[in-house]
């Protein structure tokens, strides 16, 4: 009887951080679309921001994957429609020409720069119990 107590108390609590990913990544949906952006848009942004911090800096695409909690293709889909938004840019690896290189325009940084304090409220008020 004790475990199902456990589990029970386990599955609760498993559905609360359920629960506030889910309120939070809809609360920051909603603050960054008026700007043309989602969640998971500003996440890529975001880590390329901090993994790339200069002008021309480059991160590879497999570092990105799990760590925007996407599959490949989908990650791939989003990069594909920062491009065309002149938010990124992608390069073949020169040394694995089955890698891709992507990195912030002038245009990302500054919109990524624009909105951060917008997903850091966000991020605050959701997360600040």
């Amino acid at each position: 009887m004790a475990a199902n107590t456990v589990g029970t108390g386990l599955e609760e609590q498993w559905r609360d951080i359920l629960s506030v990913h889910a309120r939070t990544m809809c609360e920051i949906d909603r603050v960054l679309h008026p700007h043309g952006l989602g969640a998971s848009d500003f996440e890529v942004l975001d880590i390329l921001a901090t993994e790339s911090p200069r002008e021309g800096d480059q991160c590879r695409v497999q570092n990105l994957v799990g760590r925007v909690h996407l599959s490949q293709s989908a990650l791939s889909r989003l990069i594909g429609r920062l491009e065309k938004e002149g938010l990124v840019e992608r390069s073949v690896c020169a040394e694995d020409r089955r890698g891709v290189w992507v990195s912030l325009t002038r245009k990302g940084r500054d919109l990524h720069s624009e909105v951060r304090p917008l997903q850091r409220e966000v991020l605050a008020k959701m997360l600040d119990r």
